[in-house]
């Protein structure tokens, strides 16, 4: 899958350092590559809550099917 700047994508898998779960949602900010791009996920208040550098194997396009939902952060 080809990313460009402010697609929204869906982590695969959780990333505890960062305080990131499997299916929490960020926003494309950087393309470095056909394979690696950096994400801003941030909290429902608007705040940042990670800036990372990811393989695109981490992150899928968000889908038709797919609906957000809140949770609680309790980031490392």
């Amino acid at each position: 899958m080809s990313y460009k700047e402010f697609d929204t994508v869906v982590m695969r898998a959780d990333l505890p350092s960062h305080g990131l779960r499997s299916g929490d949602v960020g926003a494309v900010v950087q393309v470095y590559s056909a394979d690696a791009i950096e994400v801003e996920f941030v909290t429902a208040s608007g705040h940042t809550q990670a800036l990372v550098a990811l393989t695109t194997k981490l992150v899928r396009p968000v889908g038709p099917k797919d609906i957000l939902a809140v949770r609680q952060l309790y980031a490392a």
